[in-house]
């Protein structure tokens, strides 16, 4: 990628930003219940719903979350219970960042405006942006843009609130399915990879790759 000084740098932020603990918080409820083996088929099962939920009309992200636990524990034989997936939903606020975030983020920030672009209900994502330790110049949400991604009308409307294209951001994931496929179908050329481990790379979509948050900076020549 050239070097490229965006109008805006946009962010994913559970998973890229924010420590995204889903997979420990069904092993807290669940694991004493089922063995290593089944476990870790309970927690893809468990991403695998959550994707699915998220594909078609707008919902509360409760919804969301209560839905897949209830579909992967109907799939594993687990017993479901509504306390359990209300009590993995209550856990998003309290996430914080992974350790590289914030002193990546605030050297970046000091340059160019950041924005977050989140599948989080309102009522979530500022606690979790609060924790990240740099000032964002916006914080959207699926709520308020009435679609999850990878729907292109996440997107779009980030584009509208802003008021400009994808030719003028720089949009940092470490999600394919959420974020960067969709990234690349609207034509936003300038990509970063997060590397964090959730997905293997695929150099189709035009990105950047770094290891964590700290790399940014050298991406932009900061």
């Amino acid at each position: 990628m050239p070097q490229f000084r965006p109008k805006y740098i946009t962010f994913d932020c559970y998973g890229t930003l924010t420590n995204f603990q889903m997979a420990e918080a069904a092993r807290d409820i669940y694991g004493a219940g089922l063995d290593e083996q089944a476990m870790l088929r309970f927690i893809r099962i468990f991403a695998a719903y959550r994707l699915d939920e998220i594909l078609g009309a707008w919902k509360p992200y409760a919804e969301v979350v209560h839905n897949a636990v209830e579909r992967t524990c109907r799939k594993t034989g687990v017993p479901f219970k509504p306390e359990d997936a209300k009590a993995i939903y209550e856990r998003v606020p309290t996430w914080g960042p992974h350790a590289d975030v914030p002193a990546g983020l605030a050297k970046v920030a000091e340059k160019i405006p950041l924005v977050i672009l989140s599948n989080a209900s309102n009522d979530q994502i500022m606690h979790n942006v609060a924790k990240l330790g740099a000032p964002f110049h916006a914080v959207y949400t699926a709520q308020q843009a009435n679609a999850y991604k990878p729907r292109f009308q996440a997107f779009e409307y980030m584009f509208d609130m802003l008021g400009c294209g994808p030719e003028d951001v720089m949009h940092c994931s470490s999600s394919f399915r959420y974020d960067l496929m969709s990234a690349y179908d609207l034509g936003i050329k300038n990509k970063v990879w997060v590397n964090r481990g959730h997905e293997p790379p695929n150099p189709y979509y035009e990105y950047v790759e770094i290891k964590d948050i700290s790399g940014l900076p050298g991406v932009l020549g900061l």
